[in-house]
């Protein structure tokens, strides 16, 4: 490829403004960075060096040029101050508080200087010095003028800086009100909107939020089309719109990272996930820590082993969003990597109370000693579930008498804090039970819940987890219905929300309590909303009608009736291009070598067309299930299994040759 035209004599600085002006910073800096390999002490060359650094968002080399025309310069104090917004910019608070220090004794820089001084400080967690420089910015414009004002925006942007101060306080309500008259003075400004969304959020006022986002959104479409906002989701494939400071002004990123959240936080996984891909499209290389940590958690069910290289390379990065750390090490134990979970604690210590609070670092704590001393673990989480417990008591108490006074304010802060406080509750409630569930000591797990009715007896998760524990008991059917019922009742005109596993538990405990017209009246109504899915996309699998028959033919080969619950398997899996899948062949195979080990012992006998129907069953196995993994490996797992044998067509092969050499067949 050609290089670029040389710049004719005596056109050089025209060219360069020429290149600044069409936003094509990335030419002019490599132009100016030849041209000071020849006049490394050329003011002008640094300057405008400097400035298209600053507006790419390399603001380490930015610091770097205005640092050296300080040098050259020191009599020029907007050079010292350019050096210190670009290290703040670039997140070296400390030295960047060191080199706007100086600017405090002149007049003329005095205000932004502590401006400045406040951003670093703030930064840096350390609010009450932020608070104080903030208010000598305040107390300073409050004494001037209008017309002796350094800056007109002076004022407003000292509202702006105390709205944050607020935010950080929990003080959401009077920090909008902050940014709102900010907004009233300087006309409307996408950041400023991005901050009331934002404290919209943390009050958990969604609506609201949606609505400030919704507005930054609408108005970068239509005054920025050229930044390709929902092509990428539109699958329209679009070159990377840079770091500018154009986008960064827009807020844009800011806005679609927070609407993911707000999906998240709502259980819409998809919507949250759209909004990710609506963004500005960008390399991945050039996506900020917010948006990589976001597109890791989000899409960590579907790309697990990358969402785990994105946290942890995020938690390497200074700054890093808070939450990182929290959730790489809430991930790792929901993945059983107790291990890497107790590593990443040990190496980072000094984010431990920074960024974790008591709470959380109790549940982790308890989580990973799970691995090694179940009994030890279950007692920390007990005298957590005790804490949280008495938390929740107290709470109860102030949302009656809040009741009584006829407060609706408080009623409505006691309850928010019941429902936070509950939501941390139920987790640690579940990793007690699921301790015993691994014992497979399912009476213990009935008598933890029982204990938690009090609190936890209109919750989800506690709910299901109970009709679990009472159908494992398999004595207690009826008791199940009575739980799986409601689940199922909720979601009736959409029944293919509900968990497949749900809907099969609830179906054999209808068979196992003889009421078997319920049981066939819920399968047909989940076959006729899988064949009008099926008619508006046909290429979509569907497995829940497949995984409750199978569930049902697993009963019958338990109760030992193998003719009826090996035919029901291989029914439930017609048409094989459809129904085969990683999880639906698991139930499958388990009924398969539970048939051939009793076959093996010689405790059934089964008809030659049974067996003919098996073999027939493997063999389309094989023939659909070249590409269908029989296992889905563990994320960070350092041996991997061999592509070829990680297949149903592999392990189909198998049972086949199993069965032949069980029953002598030399085929």
């Amino acid at each position: 490829m050609a290089g670029a035209a040389p710049i004719p004599d005596g056109e050089f600085t025209a060219a360069i403004y020429g290149l600044i002006r069409a936003g094509r910073f990335a030419e002019a800096v490599g132009i100016l960075g030849s041209e000071l390999q020849n006049s490394c002490r050329s003011r002008a060359g640094l300057s405008l060096l400097g400035y298209c650094y600053y507006q790419l968002q390399d603001f380490a080399a930015a610091a770097e040029c205005y640092e050296q025309l300080g040098t050259l310069h020191p009599e020029l104090d907007e050079y010292r101050l350019y050096q210190a917004q670009s290290l703040y910019k670039a997140g070296l608070y400390a030295e960047a508080l060191r080199v706007a220090s100086p600017l405090l004794d002149v007049p003329a820089y005095q205000g932004r200087a502590l401006r400045l001084q406040a951003a670093a400080h703030y930064a840096q967690g350390d609010l009450s010095a932020a608070k104080s420089l903030v208010e000598q910015v305040l107390a300073s414009a409050a004494e001037s003028s209008p017309g002796a004002a350094e800056d007109p925006s002076e004022l407003p942007d000292a509202e702006v800086n105390l709205g944050c101060l607020l935010y950080r306080e929990g003080r959401h309500e009077e920090a909008c009100g902050k940014f709102a008259g900010a907004m009233q003075v300087l006309g409307y400004c996408p950041e400023l909107s991005y901050n009331m969304a934002l404290c919209c959020y943390a009050a958990k006022q969604y609506a609201p939020a949606l609505k400030h986002i919704s507005d930054i959104i609408e108005r970068g479409i239509h005054q920025h089309p050229e930044l390709s906002v929902g092509m990428t989701t539109e699958g329209i494939d679009v070159r990377s719109v840079g770091n500018t400071l154009l986008l960064h002004r827009t807020a844009l990123v800011e806005a679609f990272n927070l609407k993911a959240a707000i999906e998240y936080q709502l259980r819409n996984l998809e919507a949250a996930q759209e909004a990710l891909t609506d963004m500005p499209p960008r390399a991945e290389e050039e996506l900020d820590p917010v948006t990589l940590h976001n597109q890791a958690l989000m899409n960590m069910d579907s790309r697990p082993t990358e969402g785990f290289e994105k946290l942890q390379f995020l938690l390497q990065q200074n700054p890093c969003p808070p939450e990182t750390f929290g959730n790489l090490l809430l991930l790792y134990c929901k993945h059983q990597y107790y291990d890497l979970a107790a590593d990443v604690l040990a190496e980072n210590a000094h984010l431990t109370y920074k960024l974790l609070s008591p709470y959380l670092y109790n549940f982790l704590d308890a989580m990973i000693t799970c691995q090694t001393a179940p009994e030890e673990a279950f007692h920390k989480l007990d005298e957590l579930a005790g804490t949280m417990t008495e938390q929740l008591r107290k709470l109860t108490k102030q949302v009656q008498e809040a009741r009584q006074n006829r407060d609706d304010e408080a009623v409505k802060k006691a309850v928010n804090e019941y429902d936070e406080t509950l939501e941390k509750y139920v987790p640690v409630l579940m990793a007690q039970a699921k301790i015993y569930w691994d014992m497979e000591n399912y009476t213990m797990v009935e008598k933890i819940f029982r204990k938690s009715v009090e609190f936890c007896n209109e919750h989800e998760v506690w709910k299901l987890n109970v009709a679990h524990v009472l159908f494992m008991q398999e004595n207690k059917y009826k008791e199940a219905i009575g739980f799986y019922e409601p689940i199922v009742k909720k979601h009736y005109d959409n029944i293919l929300q509900v968990s497949a596993i749900v809907l099969a538990n609830l179906c054999v405990s209808y068979i196992m309590t003889s009421q078997n017209e319920e049981a066939e009246e819920l399968m047909r109504k989940i076959e006729k909303e899988e064949e009008q899915l099926s008619y508006d996309d046909p290429d979509k699998k569907i497995y829940h009608l497949c995984i409750v028959n199978l569930v049902i033919g697993t009963l019958y080969c338990a109760k030992g009736n193998y003719d009826f619950g090996i035919s029901r398997v291989i029914k439930s899996l017609e048409p094989y291009n459809k129904k085969l899948g990683t999880d639906t062949w698991y139930y499958a195979k388990r009924c398969f070598l539970s048939l051939l080990e009793n076959m093996s012992k010689h405790m059934i006998m089964l008809r030659d067309s049974v067996i003919q129907e098996c073999v027939h069953f493997l063999e389309q196995c094989e023939l659909y299930g070249r590409n269908i993994p029989a296992v889905i490996e563990q994320p960070l797992e350092e041996e991997r299994m061999h592509s070829g044998k990680n297949t149903v067509t592999y392990e189909a092969r198998q049972l086949r040759a199993l069965i032949y050499e069980v029953i002598g067949w030399n085929m």
